[in-house]
């Protein structure tokens, strides 16, 4: 479809939503859903403009010494996506192709440098680290501007995990932005701008920082996270007791959180055991429960438990079961092996 078609349909669904009463001779629909939809449509409509505006001048693709350019005044992903481990695969293309995608900077007037990126931080890290120019279109663009193009690009390639995209949001309300620049960088609704607020705001960013952007943990699971952490008595010290070990701070960002997540609920999971059962606890984790009910005893594990180690346990029953039968068994009857 070309930008023509795709900027005739726009118009087309955003006038059918919010003139249906022209079409039917009716009243204005006031329909919540048909109203975000509007919103919504309106955003992608307005963002389209907008970055077609910018673009269509034409003006040439430059090389710029990294040194040259100022990083953006608000931040989106976590520092980690820019160690030289996160690049390893960037740099390597680069290093091969070259930086086939060129990034946005503008002009920034009194600065201590001429540029400040606007889009394309990965790809600026990874020209500092080979030590070559970075590819850039310069454009004069206002903060607000700015700010938009910068997440309409992540949000276009669905780059930024969940709570990255929170902090981004509480950033932004940090630095005065207006709630409606803030939803059209994000590509969002005010509702759901407002609750990642609140999620940034509620969850210390030095332990957010330490669990790391966990790109496969969704918004239901943070907002379970937030809960467990504000019920907790001493939420900061158990989180930090579990990421002071070692096992947990040389895991993957999706098994911090996790940790973290167990380390919260085991305190309330403590106080109101489920009747007739006994929680199996390592390490101040609590990894199942033991019921017994008439139909006999079960053992059940919490789902943050992998399957690998359940598959490992149920490995071992009949060793167990063994060490079980001599443990019990009569002295005199016991196995002399």
């Amino acid at each position: 479809m070309s930008r023509k078609d795709s900027k005739g349909l726009f118009a087309n669904v955003l006038g059918q939503l919010e003139n249906p009463a022209e079409r039917e001779g009716g009243q204005r629909s006031t329909s919540p859903h048909l109203l975000k939809v509007a919103a919504g449509v309106r955003q992608i409509q307005e963002r389209s403009e907008l970055a077609e505006r910018l673009l269509k001048d034409g003006n040439q693709i430059i090389e710029i010494d990294p040194s040259e350019i100022l990083e953006s005044a608000i931040p989106d992903r976590f520092a980690s996506a820019y160690d030289e481990g996160s690049l390893a695969e960037l740099m390597q293309s680069m290093r091969e192709h070259g930086q086939s995608t060129p990034g946005l900077v503008r002009l920034v007037q009194g600065a201590a440098k001429p540029f400040q990126i606007v889009f394309g931080r990965r790809r600026l890290a990874a020209a500092k680290l080979l030590g070559i120019k970075f590819k850039a279109i310069t454009r004069e663009l206002s903060d607000e501007e700015a700010i938009v193009l910068q997440g309409e690009e992540n949000s276009n390639r669905d780059d930024l995990s969940f709570i990255e995209r929170c902090f981004f949001a509480h950033s932004q309300e940090t630095a005065g932005y207006a709630r409606e620049v803030i939803c059209k960088s994000l590509s969002t609704g005010k509702s759901h701008v407002s609750e990642m607020i609140r999620l940034a705001t509620a969850l210390p960013r030095e332990i957010i920082l330490e669990i790391g952007p966990a790109p496969e943990v969704g918004r239901r699971r943070w907002i379970d996270f937030e809960a467990r952490w504000s019920a907790h008595k001493e939420p900061l010290e158990a989180a930090q007791v579990i990421l002071s070990r070692d096992t947990v701070r040389s895991a993957a960002s999706q098994a911090r959180f996790t940790a973290v997540i167990e380390a919260l609920s085991a305190e309330h999971s403590a106080e109101t055991p489920a009747a007739g059962g006994d929680q199996l606890i390592s390490r101040g984790l609590v990894l199942g429960q033991v019921s017994h009910g008439k139909s006999g005893s079960k053992l059940a594990f919490n789902k943050a438990v992998s399957s690998e180690f359940v598959n490992y346990v149920a490995a071992q029953i009949e060793s167990l079961h063994d060490q079980f039968l001599q443990r019990t068994a009569p002295q005199g009857v016991r196995s002399s092996d």
